[in-house]
């Protein structure tokens, strides 16, 4: 009788991890087509969007050309047809992976994304550890201290964190670390003598700090690191605050619980209720909204490219919206869609992964 009975609890188990795994895998699988009309629609709008003021090619060389020149350049592009057929043809472009080709410096598109892309993907992956390094122990600081006064300096801290402006930070902090106290660089992303360095590597990557690591080149490391440490600080507060909010409440919240307050009846410390028993749900919510604030930051990263002369992006985005190459714009725009796109995919992944609540 209890051999038959272990028997159906383990057949029962074996069937509900089945059905676990097919739904997951049909989750998986819905979330990932999800990404196709997300960005669709997202490449639709820019499109239409751009083309409001008129064809590419007025919009960047207008004025500059005599009127027939002007307009065989429009002819020779295909601007002068149906905006209906520009676009199918576009989206064909796309599909292919030509995004065209710009029209003040005659540079193929996917060179400059794959060039800037990487910059702009290295600096917010710095942006973003900053934002965890600043938000999960001081959000934890927090709500060790609720309501007392370490809890109010922190949660001002993280309202300043996230309301001052990127760029307000970005000047401050080129103010204070590199020209009155000389620490850090004022801009750029390495030395000249390190970009000399890195240009001499056989089969470079787009990713400076990478290619110093293959080097094994300890000055180098520390010249590629330290050109980032004010940009990624500036970035990272903006995300930083928020997560800092979002630990502490989530975690309060966990504190309150039936569990925590079971282990605290017998007899385990607050501090090790705060760190092991009560973090890992508190911090369920800071992934789940990753993929939102990794959005923000590109947003973030326009602002502070610029202000540090980081060549990624949202540098060359300001320099082709001021000469009006919409073919590069749209191009950019995209790339920051995509990513957009399919972060917020791996996030959902991640969530549903570690937690039980969510259903697939």
């Amino acid at each position: 009788m209890t051999i038959a009975t272990s028997s159906t609890v383990a057949e029962d188990k074996l069937e509900t991890d089945k059905k676990r795994n097919s739904g997951f895998a049909r989750y998986v699988l819905i979330r990932f087509l999800l990404i196709f009309p997300t960005i669709f629609i997202l490449v639709s709008t820019v499109f239409f969007l751009m083309r409001t003021t008129g064809d590419p090619i007025t919009a960047a060389l207008g004025g500059r050309l005599g009127p027939e020149e002007l307009a065989q350049r429009v002819a020779e592009a295909g601007y002068d047809r149906p905006l209906i057929v520009q676009y199918f043809e576009y989206l064909g472009g796309v599909l292919r992976g030509d995004f065209g080709t710009t029209f003040t410096d005659g540079r193929p598109v996917v060179e400059i994304l794959k060039v800037y892309g990487a910059a702009t993907a290295e600096l917010v992956f710095y942006g973003m550890v900053v934002a965890l390094i600043i938000g999960v122990p001081l959000g934890m600081v927090a709500a060790y201290f609720r309501d007392r006064w370490p809890d109010g300096i922190l949660r001002i801290f993280a309202i300043l964190g996230y309301a001052t402006p990127v760029f307000f930070v970005g000047l401050l902090l080129k103010l204070v670390f590199s020209v009155q106290l000389g620490w850090l660089p004022i801009a750029g992303r390495v030395s000249t003598a390190g970009e000399a360095t890195l240009n001499s590597i056989t089969n470079p990557t787009p990713f400076y700090l990478l290619d110093a690591l293959r080097l094994g080149d300890v000055a180098l490391i520390k010249d590629v690191a330290s050109h980032a440490v004010l940009p990624a600080v500036a970035l990272g507060l903006l995300t930083g605050g928020v997560f800092l909010r979002l630990v502490r409440t989530n975690l309060i919240g966990t504190l309150e619980r039936q569990y925590v307050e079971s282990a605290r009846s017998r007899g385990v410390k607050e501090r090790r209720l705060v760190t092991t028993h009560a973090l890992r749900p508190a911090l369920i919510p800071v992934i789940t909204v990753m993929g939102m604030q990794i959005a923000l930051s590109l947003g973030g990263a326009v602002l502070t490219e610029t202000t540090f002369e980081w060549k990624g992006l949202g540098f060359i985005l300001v320099n082709y919206m001021e000469a009006r190459d919409y073919v590069a714009v749209q191009g950019i725009v995209m790339l920051m869609a995509v990513i957009v796109a399919v972060t917020n995919f791996i996030v959902d992944i991640v969530a549903a992964l570690i937690d039980p609540r969510v259903r697939y």
